[in-house]
């Protein structure tokens, strides 16, 4: 384990930061069905998309998401449910249930491709070998995997348990990047395969920093409950390039060797960066406190959803979910990840807009009715509402890089 030291340098471009309502909005043209956190819904608050591309025929590619403690859902690309698979119960009455929080995808591993979840409630990973033709997972995780942090229960009940998840090939092996909830930390666990059911082993943690230094010399540390710190959940791998982004909520986004070696570099901040908020026990909330000016401009706390669009000829754009204010901003993807433009995904032929969201992922190869591609992003705040039970959803919108310049 490593822990990183507190001097930072910045390496975005900025430009001048313009209001929501001026941005370019992207139309989405479909959803998935609402999902609703209570008993009569099963629990289920979505959180995170992946987009398995199916080789053999791109119409039959599906959109595999999860829903926290409502387990996994998988659909189909006009939004509809093909399979729902349950979040394993509590091992105790006392114990945390299974609570998927993000999930991303491996091909090719042992000839399966695979659904990786990060399960916050068991503190574990689980694995999904994906059916290419009857298009349906299968639970194949090993039974005996290990807590990803922890070391026994008790600990797990403490929640400070696998989060945030990107997954890695690098040529010898197959890898998932997990973050600890309510900690810095970010862990590499490698996979592994014994009787077609699969494990993990975590090889490496490096610990991003929880306090910095400002221009003025004085300490900053992000606001939050007693005992947590700012902790990743975004994550995403450029595979050409064996690069992590990984998004510290509070913070900003980092980029960072994926085998977690090297020194990681902050990309970009959000805009409450250095604002030293106040935590005020009654309400549980953080009071806003006064703001100096060394914040980022395109990021609006939390920075969450990490993504990469494949260009030609290594061009692309990394895309971050600014969930404060209801934008996504686009990076290069080359180079120092200059800052490109914001964008929304606004309402339409439909769908309403997308608000408060998570994760997101894009592919830029042509999949069914979608040519040139699809962004799958969270919505946090779906409607038509019904009461005020929490609804959430994905929405999908048609991909057009020439829309993010």
């Amino acid at each position: 384990m490593r822990t990183l030291l507190l001097s930072l340098v910045l390496v975005a471009v900025t430009a001048a930061p313009a209001l929501a309502g001026d941005l370019p909005a992207l139309t989405p043209v479909a959803e998935t069905p609402a999902l609703f956190d209570d008993e009569a819904g099963g629990n289920a608050n979505g959180d995170d998309p992946a987009i398995w591309v199916n080789k053999k025929d791109s119409a039959r590619s599906l959109v595999i998401a999860t829903a926290k403690e409502g387990g996994l859902y998988v659909y189909d690309l006009g939004g509809r449910q093909l399979q729902h698979l349950a979040a394993p119960p509590a091992p105790g009455g006392d114990d945390e249930p299974g609570r998927f929080n993000n999930v991303d995808l491996v091909y090719g591993f042992h000839d399966r491709d695979l659904a990786v979840v990060s399960d916050r409630g068991r503190d574990q990973l689980r694995f999904y070998a994906i059916d290419p033709v009857g298009l349906k997972l299968a639970d194949v995780t090993d039974p005996a995997v290990p807590y990803v942090f922890n070391k026994d229960q008790d600990q797990v009940n403490e929640a400070r348990t696998a989060y945030g998840l990107a997954t890695w090939q690098d040529g010898g092996g197959d890898y998932a990047l997990v973050s600890r909830r309510h900690q810095t930390r970010i862990g590499l666990a490698r996979l592994s395969e014994r009787r077609g059911k699969v494990g993990y082993r975590l090889v490496r943690t490096v610990d991003l920093p929880r306090a910095f230094e400002l221009p003025d010399g004085s300490t900053w540390r992000p606001c939050g409950e007693p005992g947590e710190l700012a902790q990743v959940e975004g994550m995403v791998v450029d595979r050409d390039r064996d690069v992590l982004y990984a998004a510290q909520e509070d913070v900003g986004i980092w980029r960072l060797r994926a085998d977690l070696s090297g020194e990681p570099v902050l990309v970009d901040k959000v805009k409450e960066y250095g604002r030293q908020d106040s935590y005020d026990p009654e309400t549980e909330e953080c009071v806003p406190g006064e703001d100096r000016g060394y914040g980022g401009e395109h990021l609006a706390a939390d920075a969450e959803g990490l993504t990469i669009w494949y260009g030609k000829g290594g061009h692309g754009y990394l895309l971050a979910s600014s969930q404060g204010d209801n934008t996504f901003a686009a990076y290069r993807r080359e180079g120092r990840n200059a800052f490109v433009t914001s964008f929304r995904v606004g309402a339409g032929r439909g769908v309403d807009a997308t608000e408060h969201s998570d994760g997101a992922m894009v592919v830029g190869e042509p999949l069914g009715r979608f040519a040139n591609g699809l962004l799958v992003v969270h919505d946090g705040q779906n409607t038509p509402a019904d009461g005020d039970r929490e609804n959430t959803n994905f929405k999908y919108v048609p991909w057009d890089a020439r829309l993010i310049r």
